[in-house]
């Protein structure tokens, strides 16, 4: 049978710089690397015989110009050519090999060198509800943080006081176990977790007692927040350090506060303005004359001109949110509602009547209409 070209079973073309075959050679390896395989591996060995074989070619200059002149003829023995693989089985590649798969489950000695270092602890979120106001001005809180922490009775280590964890004997401390199988391809080396020590390289003998030998406890930390002016909904803070401890002498993981700021019955916000729907009697907003508009800080007073409209936007400068991290402040936007009354008595509705005569308007010539004592009362009182 004929052999598969090398460029087109790594994928590239023949003017792929060394990177590219390099790289497609690696994500082609760790597919098809009959340790990673489940069920017949005999499909998945051929096929990591062959990318392996077109690697060692075209990573190399001068085999690559041989290739590229003369083909696989350049390599045939019975051409004058010789074999590929020099290094027998493959051996070559170990460089490679530990680089992809040393965090894969055990194909590289760096998994086993930092199994026992230190770790980083984990990150932790906890969710902060703010009122509007809280958000805008900014404020001070207490929270409670339920966190992993390292066991203070036996210092981490899990091991009673005055005791300490031994070496397991099963992976001689290293926290894996390396498993050989023997193939056509030649050896390949699987290296799993220790069942003894779950991969931790020790072994206790005599667990403490606070920790049940975990080496961790459970703890509420106690942490005081100061929400800066301006936070808004959706927005995190973090706490570097705030999060579970480290493990063996490794840095704490930090803590990140998602805020969610409650809706406020009045005002809705946009950035750093905040926005206002206030209703305006028909009278004011036909004369004009001066109201008061409340806001974050209070109400103000504000003049409405004559003739205002329905839909018609005031902007009332720097009456909105903080800044984040500065002093200025954003702006409220007010947007009027006339009023138009939905009742009127008859002394009214006579007044409105001649007020559309005198616009040049024609109101509908209707008859007054009956009302009870009850509501002429009513509008007497109003």
């Amino acid at each position: 049978m004929a052999k598969a070209d090398y460029y087109e079973l790594l994928g590239v073309n023949r003017n792929a710089a060394d990177d590219e075959i390099k790289n497609a050679f690696r994500k082609l390896a760790k597919k098809y690397h009959p340790d990673v395989q489940t069920g017949d591996k005999t499909e998945a060995e051929a096929k990591f015989k062959e990318i392996n074989e077109a690697y060692e070619v075209l990573s190399d200059k001068e085999k690559r110009a041989k290739y590229d002149q003369f083909g696989h003829a350049a390599f045939d023995p019975t051409a004058g050519g010789g074999n590929p693989f020099t290094g027998g089985g493959f051996g070559d590649f170990s460089d490679i090999f530990d680089t992809m798969f040393g965090g894969f489950g055990g194909f590289g000695a760096g998994a086993q060198q930092n199994r026992n270092g230190p770790a980083r602890g984990n990150d932790l979120k906890y969710n902060l509800t703010l009122t509007f106001e809280e958000a805008a001005f900014g404020c001070k809180k207490e929270i409670m943080i339920p966190r992993e922490e390292n066991c203070d009775a036996c210092g981490g280590s899990g091991a009673k006081a005055g005791t300490k964890p031994v070496k397991c004997t099963a992976c001689n401390g290293s926290g894996q176990v390396r498993v050989q199988q023997n193939t056509v391809f030649g050896a390949f080396a699987t290296v799993r977790t220790c069942d003894a020590c779950n991969g931790t390289g020790k072994i206790i003998a005599d667990p403490c007692q606070e920790c049940r030998g975990r080496g961790r406890v459970r703890k509420s930390h106690r942490i005081n927040l100061t929400i800066p002016a301006g936070i808004d909904n959706g927005q995190t803070l973090n706490m570097r350090g705030e999060g579970e401890s480290g493990r063996r002498g490794g840095p704490n993981g930090d803590l990140y506060i998602v805020v969610s700021v409650k809706p406020h019955k009045l005002f809705t916000r946009n950035g750093y303005d905040i926005y206002l729907d206030m209703n305006l009697p028909m009278t004011v907003a036909a004369l004009g004359g001066e109201i008061q508009v409340p806001t974050l800080g209070g109400s103000v007073k504000y003049n409405i001109p004559e003739g205002t409209q329905t839909g018609t936007t005031f902007r009332l400068r720097e009456q909105g949110i903080t800044r984040l991290n500065s002093t200025g402040r954003g702006d409220m936007l007010v947007r009027v509602n006339v009023q138009i009354p939905k009742r009127l008595s008859d002394e009214q509705r006579e007044l409105v009547r001649k007020l559309a005569l005198s616009l040049g308007d024609k109101p509908a010539d209707t008859k007054p209409v009956k009302r009870t004592i009850i509501e002429k009362v009513k509008d007497r009182f109003n």
